[in-house]
């Protein structure tokens, strides 16, 4: 590791490397061509799609293919929307048969107030479609026990929440997310609860290997800018994280020496 910036500091996932660690969503978007413009400003090279709320077959209608080019980002299928094992499962097979798509993003809701995942049936989900060939990102609750299970299981990725989805609180458990980190042999993503840049920068100071975001974007008053602002702060928190940050200290430590002062 040289002492400049790691711009091109690269992850893998599946055997698939990225130099972006910064992963966006496309939903909320005023449109599609909003949506393409804001994922071009945020240097992501992955886009994570609600099989269930994206067009991606109906001619009739704005096809999302058509503005954000499945040859040049990585398109992961998610199962938004999702409550139960065999909806996502099912949703994921349509997947497959729409897009040739095995690399998914699991997420199966608990209740829709909050959104969290109900992590007995996420295990079970993840369980069948790992049987069945699929290489599974997985969206779990901040809990390094269950991390620890879904990796036994085969996740090829764990992103616990930060946030309930769309709170915008940022990171409220940094202390999990850590532990999450510390015990993983796959990458740590955090997923949801970023609402600014700050957020995703520390969640990546906290080491993960990346961060997903959707909502940050855009509901922002301005889309591309906040898209342009999220590239830079995964940026900074990476390098930061490698930088290895100060000790704390609950006493001052002046930056200039004090001996020979006159």
């Amino acid at each position: 590791m040289t002492d400049t910036a790691p711009r091109t500091d690269s992850w893998t996932v599946a055997g698939r490397t990225f130099n972006s660690r910064l992963i966006v969503g496309t939903g909320k978007y005023r449109d599609y061509a909003q949506n393409a413009a804001a994922a071009e400003a945020s240097g992501a090279e992955m886009v994570t799609v609600a099989v269930r709320r994206v067009n991606l077959t109906d001619p009739n209608q704005p096809v999302l293919t058509d503005f954000i080019d499945p040859k040049k980002y990585t398109y992961l299928p998610n199962t938004a929307g999702c409550f139960t094992g065999e909806d996502a499962v099912r949703t994921l097979r349509l997947a497959r048969e729409a897009g040739g798509w095995t690399l998914v993003k699991l997420e199966v809701l608990a209740d829709p107030k909050t959104l969290f995942p109900d992590m007995e049936e996420t295990l079970r989900s993840l369980k069948l479609l790992t049987a069945e060939g699929f290489e599974v990102m997985v969206y779990c609750t901040d809990d390094p026990v269950y991390a620890r299970k879904l990796e036994d299981a085969g996740a090829v990725a764990i992103m616990p929440l930060g946030a309930p989805i769309g709170s915008g609180l940022g990171v409220q458990n940094p202390i999990n997310i850590r532990l999450i980190v510390e015990q993983s042999k796959v990458p740590v993503l955090v997923d949801a609860g970023v609402g600014t840049a700050s957020d995703a920068a520390i969640a990546m100071e906290l080491g993960c290997e990346g961060v997903l975001m959707n909502t940050a974007i855009a509901e922002a008053r301005d889309p591309l800018l906040m898209a342009s602002a999220m590239k830079h702060a995964v940026i900074a928190g990476r390098e930061s994280y490698l930088a290895g940050r100060m000790k704390k200290r609950f006493y001052a430590d002046p930056s200039s020496p004090l001996a020979g002062l006159i």
